[in-house]
């Protein structure tokens, strides 16, 4: 495990005690080049249509699915392969092993199948690098103590059977929305993947590869003895009556039938799954827009018998090839790529830096961003009555709006009109009509004429967006990433549910921004909507004043989104929940004057706060700590002191760590923008905060 004994994390009172005006005044005569050097950098790098697009980056399992899956289809000595698998022994660490994000230590999944795709490219077993990655392994539980998507490449390339994966029946298609089991009730991500992973089980395809590029060397036992498949973090009550044993009696009696032939929907359910993942295909870049579901789904239409040459298996191979980034001889792959979601940000970055709504980059942008807007059904109209709206992460992905992306969206396009719009005034409980606002911004002498047709263009797609956001939280009052009250954690005890992503309930971050965009809108607490969703941020605060991240790392994550939302919706700074918060953050702040969070805080919460400094994460804390009233607080100084010093000449900043999440304790990610508009974003805001004191 990561240890963090020298990040210098320290509790000073002084810190507590307000700030010098050296300090104070030293931080601001650094901020206005540092900005100007992060906007030019930012602008540079924009698209000509309008977008921002930077690297999205996870770990080595990419590289080996992507291998495992080229020598399914015979194709492992070709160069694509090659150059993979010279992108593992590049990445492979000192142990041997292969970990999930710098400063970890080896994970067994990713380990076990970047040795295998090695092997399968040609690379020596008794090569030293090949020898200490097969010690590693072992020393790790060898390929035994692998998850159960790993254990389905084992499958398919022959080296287990598939009695030996959990069961994935295609027949659960055919179960009703009412049921508290059907694919409505998984998670978004889970559903792309299980569709395509039901038919491959129901065919059961195998590649024999020859013994020797096989990876029995890594087996401690027979693959009848291998461990139990759980989910990381849960309580695992086992009894008789638990739900644990109730999905492992039900995985032995399903297994039971498939081997009796008693499959009397196995054929009308096969043409659901069918059916179902192809429409999907349409106006999105792959099933889900993610790696994961494009590999299950070549693998599945491979099964269902459609040719190299058809349409759908070039449209996912396509998909596939628009993932990979080539460096010379090194090939790596992306999870998915966040356009919708670096332009957003961008645009809040390069607003706050001072670029004015009229310039070329921001009317560019803008337009772009209004051009993805969501306008068809999805997924989420399963148990959700609204009018389509939102926004999704990526290029194209219409059956997937989420939560995150469409409020990110929302106050990038709220900072492009005048003040005197919103949807809600403070304290209203019914936002106005957009057509009444446009009306009175036409009539008010601070907006031109000129500026209408601009506001309209916004206002439309921003009162949609709003109602269904509005529309999608949850019972708790929180929100998730992608559908409404997907909570049932029962179904986390299913055995394929190990990635740790089976459900996709309310968490604290995604529920504090949306309180700050409801706020950019002018919606204030009075509305029972954000009434709701202030309890929750409330009752989610940890003991010490943090919050949990779930969707980056971690407590930083959490509790700067969650001081944001409540400011913005209205609680004062001097609310107790907004001081316990600030008084962690500063708590956590390095000596430095920057902070930093390893991602094995999420294996270890007593490990919050603590690791490597980052841009990201500083700019994170900074923006907590002036939305809870600090703006000329000694820490707050410190911070930004921390990222005008780190500064890179060409207005960026190294930020080698992951500090994205994609699934806690399974799947981290570095976005390759987070330390340049963050920062961005932080030092704006704090020019701002100092100009108008």
């Amino acid at each position: 495990m990561f240890s963090p004994p020298r990040w210098d994390v320290q509790a000073t009172t002084s810190y507590r005690e307000g700030a010098s005006v050296e300090t104070t005044n030293l931080a601001g005569a650094n901020v206005a080049p540092a900005i100007e050097r992060t906007r030019a950098w930012l602008l540079a790098q924009q698209h000509p249509d309008g977008h921002w697009c930077g690297e999205l980056e996870g770990d080595t399992i990419l590289e080996s699915e992507y291998i495992l899956l080229l020598a399914f289809l015979g194709r492992e000595h070709s160069l694509e392969a090659t150059q993979a698998a010279n992108y593992l022994l590049a990445q492979q660490l000192p142990c041997g092993g292969w970990g999930m994000y710098p400063g970890s230590g080896p994970e067994i999944s990713g380990s076990v199948k970047a040795y295998f795709a090695l092997k399968l490219t040609g690379h020596d077993p008794d090569a030293p690098y090949m020898r200490r990655a097969r010690q590693c392994i072992r020393k790790q539980g060898g390929a035994d103590a692998v998850n159960s998507f790993t254990r389905f490449y084992l499958a398919l390339l022959g080296q287990i059977s598939y009695e030996h994966c959990p069961a994935v029946p295609p027949e659960i298609m055919l179960l009703p929305k009412w049921s508290p089991i059907n694919i409505y009730r998984m998670s978004a991500w889970s559903r792309t993947i299980v569709v395509p992973l039901s038919i491959m089980w129901a065919h059961r395809p195998v590649r024999a590869v020859e013994p020797e590029r096989g990876i029995r060397e890594l087996f401690l036992k027979e693959p009848a003895e291998w461990p139990a498949l759980r989910c990381p973090g849960l309580q695992q009550r086992t009894g008789f009556f638990s739900w644990d044993n109730f999905f492992r009696t039900a995985d032995r009696t399903l297994k039971n039938l498939e081997r009796r032939g008693l499959r009397p929907l196995r054929e009308r359910a096969l043409s659901a799954a069918k059916s179902w993942m192809v429409e999907r295909f349409a106006k999105s870049e792959g099933l889900g827009a993610i790696f994961p579901p494009i590999i299950w789904s070549i693998i599945a239409l491979k099964c269902l018998g459609y040719a190299d040459d058809s349409p759908e298996v070039e449209y996912n191979q396509r998909e596939l090839q628009k993932l990979t980034i080539q460096e010379g001889q090194l090939l790596r792959l992306q999870p998915c790529k966040s356009p919708v979601w670096d332009t957003a940000i961008a645009l809040r970055a390069l607003d706050a830096a001072g670029e004015e709504p009229s310039s070329p980059a921001v009317e560019k942008s803008v337009d772009w961003l209004l051009a993805r807007e969501v306008r068809q059904k999805g997924d989420w109209a399963e148990y959700v009555q609204a009018e389509p709206a939102g926004w999704y992460f990526e290029h194209a992905n219409e059956f997937y709006p989420d939560v995150d992306d469409t409020i990110m969206v929302l106050m990038a396009l709220r900072r492009q009109l005048p003040e005197v719009t919103a949807l809600a005034a403070p304290g209203e409980s019914n936002p106005a009509s957009s057509s009444l606002l446009v009306e009175h911004a036409a009539q008010s002498r601070k907006v031109a004429r000129a500026q209408i047709l601009q506001i309209e263009k916004i206002m439309r797609p921003s009162r949609r967006a709003i109602d269904w956001l509005l529309a999608m939280q949850n019972r708790d009052g929180g929100w998730g990433a992608f559908d409404k009250d997907n909570d049932a954690e029962f179904l986390c005890h299913v055995p394929f549910a190990d990635h740790n992503a089976m459900i996709d309930p309310s968490t604290p971050d995604i529920t504090g921004r949306v309180l700050e965009a409801l706020g950019h809108w002018g919606y204030r607490p009075g509305h029972r909507a954000v009434d709701r969703a202030v309890a929750y941020v409330r009752q989610q605060q940890e003991s010490d004043g943090s919050w949990f991240g779930r969707w980056g790392v971690n407590y930083i994550y959490g509790t700067w989104q969650c001081l944001v939302g409540l400011r913005a919706i209205g609680v004062a700074p001097f609310d107790p929940a907004m001081q316990r918060g600030a008084k962690w953050l500063m708590v956590m702040q390095q000596a430095s004057g920057a902070w930093g969070e390893s991602a094995d805080s999420y294996e270890d919460p007593d490990l919050r706060g603590q690791g490597p400094a980052t841009a990201s994460q500083t700019a994170w804390a900074l923006l907590g700590l002036m939305a809870a009233g600090h703006a000329d607080h000694a820490a707050v100084a410190r911070g930004v002191q921390w990222l005008t010093r780190t500064q890179r000449a060409d207005g960026a900043w190294d930020e080698p760590y992951f500090t994205g999440t994609g699934f806690p304790r399974v799947f981290y990610l570095r976005y390759h923008y987070y330390p340049i508009y963050f920062p961005l974003l932080a030092l704006g805001q704090y020019r701002q905060l100092k100009e108008r004191a």
